[in-house]
């Protein structure tokens, strides 16, 4: 099988400031989802991830995943953002 990722052109999209300030709202709330589903799944803290006894180190609070982590949930938001306005929709308060 071969699997060619296409996903939306953002590339020309800009974001508002008042847009941009939801994109880390938006990743930590990612983050809450992401940790939520976990533990609901029987999933606990690990310094290490072991995911044969369910553990994570990233089944922490937002503020102390390393910035990596933050990173990687900015990212997921703000492509969310810039694709969303790239279908022709808007987003407003």
């Amino acid at each position: 099988m071969t699997y060619e990722p296409k996903p939306i052109d953002t590339s020309v999209v800009r974001l508002s400031p008042e847009i941009l300030q939801l994109t880390e709202r938006l990743a930590r709330h990612a983050h809450e989802v992401w940790a939520e589903e976990r533990f609901r799944l029987g999933w606990t803290y690990g310094t290490e991830r072991d995911d044969a006894r369910r553990r994570h180190p990233c089944l922490v609070p937002y503020e102390q995943l390393p910035d990596s982590e933050k990173q990687f949930d900015r990212n997921a938001a703000l492509e969310t953002l810039k694709a969303i306005i790239a279908l022709g929709y808007r987003i407003e308060k």
